[in-house]
């Protein structure tokens, strides 16, 4: 369902006017306090999470199954994987040094005023007790009905190694795995096309739930998020691009732009998958290794969900709390972000993150409770900076295996991809 060609409104357009309209629609039903308004925000925006979150499990699953089976076709597939892996941690670390960098600078929980009688307890927790042996699930069906997304990726790993294992004789599985997959994937492009419409409903609830007065008290932990992102998506990306892989820069916002606009608005990693791996692909790396990179980038990979923002969460509900930290605690910040990050696994929202953090600094889970009212407008930018990341990896190692397509990725500057167009076959 591509847009027309020479379409006056192309998506970027149309998501932008669906911000706007949100906004303004959001404001009208909190200032004049219209509940029917407010309530039909909310269900446009729930009834597009929720489809995109109904073919989480199964795109997941078989996404990851074939991708791993799709490496044997590719040279070097165990150093490729092991390089990918590398690169997420170390871009983990970086972010995380970053996040808790700008929050000893700025002190963003300090003169709020907040308690914890303003939040609610969140209704997820993480602790690493949990964590750990919740890899591996009791059966084959909850993890599916529960939409426990670490579990599905345990289950596929083990699949797509016993694919591989047993050669020939799996395949008439992995062709009907590349067949649910492509189905899933054509499905979840229609729902796409919904993210204008997705955005004024989720951008609106939030204005007409808690109005421009609750940013107040959040302002400089807000800042904070949206400078760490920032930072990180156009100041550590293009270094290491420039620096490591010797592209341009440029060209890489010009080719990611469709995932990165996607991703702010629908806030799901996994959910951005298709138009992330999509792009990947056009920025020049070979498709049998994107299609390995990319899965479990979505799932795994949250510089901006599991690094910037649990390190400032951890600051900012310390101070509310009055509890000082010191550097033995920071380097346990720095631990959790970069092993636990698959916690997050790229659905909206990073509460089992966050509440891991605090649990492991042993800080009131009370403070995560504080953050969840402002948390759909802070999971714009990290889901933007995660699938940005996610992108940036499969290049970096492309590039230094030389198996790169650098003209490919030098014309990706006069491509004009549009996020709703649909998928290469």
């Amino acid at each position: 369902m591509a847009a027309p060609r020479g379409s006056k409104f192309p998506f970027w357009l149309q998501i932008t006017l669906g911000l706007v309209l949100g906004a303004l629609l959001g404001w009208l039903a909190k200032s004049y306090e219209i509940a029917w308004l407010s309530t039909t925000l909310e269900k446009i925006g729930s009834i597009f999470v929720q489809l995109l979150k109904l073919a989480v499990a199964p795109l997941v699953f078989f996404a990851i199954l074939v991708s791993i089976t799709n490496l044997r076709q590719v040279k070097n597939a165990a150093r490729l994987a092991t390089r990918t892996l590398l690169w997420f941690m170390t871009t983990s670390l970086i972010a995380v040094v970053l996040g808790i960098g700008i929050g000893l600078l700025t002190n963003p929980g300090a003169g709020t005023g907040l308690t914890a009688a303003d939040g609610k307890q969140p209704s997820h927790t993480g602790s690493w007790i949990d964590f750990l042996t919740g890899i591996i699930p009791s059966d084959m069906v909850t993890p599916f009905t529960k939409l426990n997304v670490l579990q599905i990726v345990f289950l596929a790993t083990v699949a797509g190694i016993a694919a591989l294992k047993l050669g020939d004789k799996a395949e008439p599985v992995l062709a009907f795995s590349r067949s649910v997959l492509a189905l899933l994937q054509k499905a979840l492009w229609w729902v796409i096309r919904l993210a204008p419409l997705g955005t004024l409903g989720l951008v609106g609830k939030a204005i007409s739930t808690y109005g421009w007065n609750l940013l107040g008290k959040y302002a400089t932990f807000t800042a904070d998020i949206y400078v760490g992102c920032a930072i990180v998506m156009f100041g550590v990306y293009p270094l290491l691009l420039w620096g490591v892989g010797k592209l341009n820069p440029l060209h890489f916002y010009k080719g990611a732009w469709p995932a990165l606009q996607l991703a702010f608005v629908s806030r799901s990693s996994v959910g951005t998958m298709p138009v992330t791996q999509k792009v990947t692909e056009q920025l020049g790396v070979p498709r049998e290794y994107a299609s390995f990179a990319v899965p479990f980038g979505a799932t795994t990979k949250m510089d901006g969900c599991a690094s910037i923002y649990p390190a400032l969460s951890a600051i900012f509900v310390a101070q509310i709390f009055d509890v000082p930290l010191g550097p033995g605690e920071y380097m346990l910040i720095v631990f959790v972000s970069v092993i636990g990050s698959a916690a997050t696994a790229g659905l909206t929202g990073a509460t089992v993150m966050l509440t891991l953090t605090l649990s492991t600094l042993r800080l009131p889970l009370a403070g995560a409770g504080l953050l969840l009212a402002i948390d759909p407008i802070l999971d714009m930018m990290r889901t933007a900076t995660n699938v940005a990341g996610q992108i940036v990896v499969p290049l970096l190692v492309a590039a230094k295996e030389n198996i790169l397509d650098r003209e490919a990725y030098d014309r990706a500057a006069n491509i004009t991809t549009d996020a709703a167009e649909a998928p290469a076959e």
